[in-house]
This record gives structure tokens, sequence and C-alpha cells, in this order.
């Protein structure tokens, strides 16, 4: 991973570049990539390769790379793709570090196309090479000892604080022309196309410490490495932001990327999991991340998430109130000094709560002294400050009042100017002192709203892995083995119950017998009452045919129980190996919760947890996260239910052991983290004792791959 994010240096900023297919000849991709060298003022040096043309834009041009005099660190390849890797096999050769390979053809048309790419990937890694690409739109550094545009687009944008990384060309260009419309600006921008070496994982470490981006842009339809991405994602958005847009939330839109790019898309949820996680935000659409983007880049962030509102219209200030709640903000209580000082200085009529509602004929003076007032006080963490222009508004000099108190405070002031005609020279006002404005307030909200979730996110603990040292990973080794010489893909309840308890997880007193003797003797070892239940490696769902037993209370109750129902089991399923039957202490009431996993064949293991019993057939209320977690992980899924409420203690019952559950939950993640073969189980339930008496695994299952 650092091999070749330091390689992509390389790539982000050449001493010198080759552009092999330059052509004159006109609208041709080689013609329109060499150009765009030319035109960004490239520093380094600009060889075009092409045998069929003496000269390319006056630059004399050369039949090979390995003609180029000097050494080459940057290869682009614009030729068919046929050609392609001849060509990078002459790029490795002449020592260059890097290349973009613009030309399409490979893995998106399946067939010939994979084995082309496959055969990419072999040239790349014989001669390491660092390849951006194929199918991609190349590479853009706005740094002015750079001004690097090895793309087909002319659009070359003004040197800015993001970094926008797109798996697809096609959007890389809009996104251009998007941003020269909206005056954004790029530190960096990369098409990573088909992902056949450079992936996103790689981008993002060479963009954790790069001191021109402070924040990231991704357009995604899939992940290479999700596991590696989490834990990346993870230390990167510790420094800098990363905003996300995911394609393929639909069924068609998943099969639509996979055409694409040949994306191998997992399930949307499991994506929305994932960057829960990490701490990346996931938006919808492309204007909304640009639209963020700018909004993460004009610091500072705020210190929470308490809002002022100053508005001269009612209507618009409890729009901006609702979208605020809705975005995870709150309403600010304001000082009643705040209140107090402005007053002298306000109409009989305005409302000088918050929203502080200055009413409609309020002038800059009013909204200075209002806006000092809010910006002043200690309970306000961030202000929007709405203009709904009125006969005496007089736009501009509102726009030098409200840069003006930008200016003098360190919290986020975001402007709204719910105007039209000519605002040009207002808004130019308020973007030369770096005041972010919209037309209208959801806007502000939600930037300002996905600024607080980043800041809370970013300030939560840093605790690491944990990882525990009294498991016994030669136990579940010898069970799952066993399992596996006999074809099973099922493990019956005492070995599952030993599965967890070789990881520490709390499982019930128990014990496995073969006849009503044992069961008996059993019995009176655990203590009564006990819990009767089948072993057979062939049922699955023991109460489905009589395979159950509870609250027996005596060694006679447990001999009849037992015969009673291995006959009652045999009846109903005689095809079915009866291997015994599984004694079981009767735990004490408490809280019924499940956990579980199911392995996604790309994203690895699901942790669940939720309420058991009604809550999860009927209600779902379950939660769901990314194995390996992490304690706050754990924490989070326990008070993330809806009804978390009934395990802190409801109406007088007492509080429930969430240490127990979450000591659980991590010690599930790390069993199903160390054995693949695991590919699905049910703890349920997992019953909850009163806080300081632990919990109880009552009932397992767990699938296995065969």
């Amino acid at each position: 991973m650092l091999i070749k994010a330091e390689k992509l240096k390389a790539i982000f900023a050449p001493r010198s570049v080759a552009v092999i297919g330059a052509t004159a000849r006109p609208q041709s991709l080689g013609r329109a990539v060499f150009a765009n060298l030319l035109y960004a003022g490239y520093g380094g040096c600009a060889y075009p390769v092409n045998p069929g043309v003496k000269s390319v834009l006056g630059v004399r041009a050369y039949g090979s790379i390995l003609e180029v005099p000097d050494d080459v660190d940057l290869a682009v390849i614009v030729v068919p793709a046929a050609a392609v890797c001849d060509t990078l096999e002459e790029a490795g050769r002449k020592g260059c570090r890097g290349s973009i390979v613009i030309s399409a053809g490979f893995k998106e048309i399946g067939g010939e196309g994979g084995a082309l790419e496959r055969r990419l990937q072999e040239v790349a890694r014989r001669h390491g090479i660092a390849v951006v690409g194929p199918n991609c739109f190349g590479v853009i550094n706005t740094d002015p000892a750079v001004s690097l545009n090895a793309t087909f687009s002319r659009s070359f944008p003004a040197a800015g604080r993001i970094a926008f990384v797109s798996q697809s060309g096609a959007l890389g260009v809009a996104a251009l022309e998007h941003a020269a419309q909206e005056k954004i600006g790029f530190s960096k921008f990369i098409s990573i196309g088909n992902k056949a070496d450079i992936n996103e994982n790689h981008v993002l470490a060479a963009l954790a410490d790069d001191e021109a981006t402070d924040v990231i842009l991704l357009y995604l339809e899939d992940l290479e490495d999700p596991k590696e991405f989490i834990d990346l994602a993870r230390r990167v958005s510790e420094k800098k932001p990363i905003l996300a847009v995911k394609s393929g939330r639909t069924k068609e839109g998943a099969k639509a990327a996979a055409s694409h790019t040949g994306a191998l898309a997992g399930s949307d949820e499991t994506y929305d999991l994932l960057f829960t996680q990490c701490g990346v935000l996931r938006v919808e659409t492309l204007e909304e991340l640009f639209r963020l983007g700018m909004a993460f880049t004009h610091r500072p962030l705020p210190r929470g998430k308490r809002l002022a509102i100053v508005t001269n219209a009612g209507g618009p200030g409890i729009m901006a109130t609702d979208a605020a709640v809705r975005h995870g903000l709150e309403l600010a209580r304001l000082n009643p000094a705040t209140e107090a000082r402005m007053r002298p200085h306000m109409s009989p009529a305005a409302s000088l709560g918050n929203p502080v509602d200055l009413v409609g004929d309020a002038d800059e003076a009013r909204y200075r002294e209002a806006l000092a007032a809010v910006l002043d006080d200690d309970g306000v963490d961030e202000v929007i400050v709405i203009v709904v222009p009125q006969m005496n508004t007089d736009l501009g000099a509102m726009s030098r009042v409200v840069a003006g108190a930008a200016r003098e405070t360190d919290k986020p002031l975001f402007a709204v100017y719910m105007a039209t005609g000519d605002i040009e020279r207002p808004l130019r006002l308020l973007d030369e002192a770096g005041v972010l404005h919209y037309r209208f307030p959801e806007d502000a909200a939600r930037a300002l709203g996905a600024m607080a979730h980043y800041v809370r996110w970013r300030k939560r603990p840093h605790a690491g892995l944990r990882l525990f040292d009294d498991v016994r990973p030669d136990v579940v080794r010898e069970i799952l083995a066993g399992a596996a010489r006999e074809r099973r893909s099922f493990l019956p309840e005492p070995e599952a119950h030993a599965v967890l308890g070789a990881y520490g997880l709390p499982v019930s007193r128990s014990r496995f017998v073969r006849d009503g003797a044992e069961a008996a003797a059993a019995a009176r070892e655990i203590g009564f009452p006990v819990v009767l239940k089948i072993v057979s490696p062939d049922i699955v769902h023991k109460v489905d045919v009589g395979g159950v037993r509870l609250d027996l209370n005596s060694e006679e109750e447990v001999r009849g129980a037992y015969a009673e129902l291995t006959a009652q089991v045999a009846a109903a399923q005689p095809e079915a190996r009866i291997w015994g039957v599984f004694v079981q202490e009767m735990v004490g009431r408490g809280k019924e919760t499940i956990l579980g996993m199911k392995r996604d064949p790309h994203f690895g293991p699901l942790l669940m947890f939720g309420l058991g019993g009604i809550y999860v057939e009927v209600f779902r209320d379950v939660i769901f996260r990314l194995a390996p977690i992490r304690e706050l992980d754990a924490r989070t899924m326990i008070r993330g239910i809806r009804g978390a409420k009934l395990l802190k203690g409801f109406r007088g019952e007492p509080a429930s052991d969430m240490d127990a559950i979450a000591d659980a939950l991590l010690r599930l993640s790390q069993l199903v983290t160390d054995f693949a073969e695991i590919e699905e189980m049910d703890i349920n339930p997992l019953i909850v004792l009163p806080e300081g008496n632990g919990a109880r695994v009552v009932d397992a299952r767990i699938l296995i791959r065969k």
C-alpha cells in the first residue's frame, strides 16, 4: 500500500511525461491529451510518442518511448486496447515509475477484455509500474509548480483544497465543467477507471498527508478491498473529511455499474454500514458532494451542533429550523444577555429568541448588531444568516456586514440570500471574504449538519481494535475440521456452544448426554430447573420437530422427558440421525437479545445485534456492523436499536448488563474474523441479566462452509 502510494507521486507530480499515441490529427484523444498537457503550463518535459508522426503541436515526436533521450517518469497511454500491454512493456523497460492508461476495451467489456486486463496487471507487476486505469479519464494536479492536465478535457480547474477521486471518467468530465461554473477549485483530480492496479485505497493513502488537500471527494461504483478501505478511511478521516457518492443503490444501478467498469457490487445497505464505521459522509448526488465539499473547505469547523439563525422573515427561519433538526443540529439557547444586547437596536416587533427574526424592515445596521451578539454567545457554535430582500434592502451593504462579521469570529457563518436578479456583486463580496452562501436555508443547514456530524465523529474515543488473549482457537479449529471431514454444514448445539465458549462467550452450563440416566445425572450436577434439547446434525430448527423440553425440575421429569423427546423427534423426522440430548441450565429472568453474523462474499462478516423474541421477529429491531469491530462500535450497536431504552431500565425494571453485551459482541467479532469457515450464526437468545450479573448464551446455531 505505502509503496504504491509513494509511486503515485510520479503520477501526480512527474518530472517528465510521455504521451504515447499523441497525434496531430484533430479531434483525436491523443492530440487532446498532449494539447492539454501543454496548455495547462506543465512544468516538466513533455514528449509525444507515435511512430507515424514527426511532431505534435510543434514538439518533436519519437517513434517509441525507448527513443526518448531523457528519463521519463510518467507514460500516458492513448493507443488501441490491443496495443496497450506492449506499450506498457516498453514503458517499463524505459524505467517509467507510473502510467495512466486512458484506453478502454478491458474488463468492462468482458471476455477478451478481461484477459487483456490481466496481462496488463502482469506487465505492471513485473516492471513495478503504478498504473492508473485502464478505461479512465486521467489525472490533474493544479499545484502551480506542476500544472499537470493529463486528461482529455481542456477544462483545467482553479487551484483549491479539494481532491476528487472518480471511478467514472465521464463523470470526471462533467465534474470539471460543473466546478468551472461554480468556481470550485481542486488540488488534485484522478479518474481510476477499472482499477487494474491503482485503486481508491492507494489514492486515499497518498492524499492522507497531502498538504494541498483539505477535503477528499469520492465517486465510487464498488470497493476493491472493503476491509482495507475501512482501516485506511478511518485513519484519514481523523485528519480530513471524506465525502462519497456510491452509485448502484438499486439492483438495476448495481447491474449498470458492473457493466460499466466491471464493478463487483455488494449490497447498498452494507456500504452504508461501511461508511458509517469509518467516518465517511455518504451523499446522494454529485451536486450535494460538491456543495458539501466546498463547505468543508471553509474553516473553521463548528465546535458543536448548537445553531443560531438570524433572519428577516419568519417562514425561512422555520424552514431553516426544520432542516437543521433533520440534519442533526439543535437550536442554541441564547443567553438572556444576548437578547438584552440586541433589544435596543431592534424593532419592537422583532422576535429575539432563536431564530432571531429581525422582521422585514431590518436594515444592515440591525443585522450587524444581531450577528455580533449571537456570534459572541458562548452557547452558539454556528450561525445561519438569512436575507430575504425587501424594498429597503441594500444587498451590497448587507454583504459587507456579513463579511465583516465573518472576519471577526472563529465560528462558521453561512449566508442564505433568497434573492434573484442583480446579486452577482453582493455575492462576490461574500466570496472574497470566504463566506459560503446559498439560495435556500435547507442547503445551509445540510452543510452545517454534515460538518457538525464530522466533528462529533472525530472527537469520538480513538481506542484501537481489542483482541482477547484468553481465546482457544485450537478448540474451534478441531471442531470445524471434524465437521469438514464429515462434510457437514451445520454444528449441533454442543459443538456450537463449545466454539463460543472457546472464545469466552458466556455459554450457559450444559452437558451432552446419550441416555436418560446420563441426562438425570447431568441435570443434578447442573442444578434444577433444566432444559433438554435434541442433538442431531440433520435438525437445525429443534422446536419445529418437538425437540425441546423446558423447565424440568427433577431427575424423574428429566428421564421421562428424554424418552418422550427422542421418540417424538424420531417419529417427526425418521431420517434424522439422533446423537443424543443437550442438558442445559434454565437461565433466570433477563432481557432476551439476539447476536448474529452473516458472511458477505464481498465485505466479509456482518455482525448483528438486537432485542430477541417479538422484537426481532415482528419489528426487525436489529443493527449491523462489519467485523472486526471496536468497543465504540459495539456500544454504538447497543445504543442504536429502537428498543435500547428497555435495556437501560424501564418503568422500574433494573438496567441490563451493557458491559456483558459489548464483551460478547467483541468476542464474537474476533471469532468470526479468525475463522472464515463460519458462514452464518445466530445466538438467540443471549439472555442479559441485570447490571453486574453478566449474560448467558441460551441457544446458538452455526452454519459453516462445506
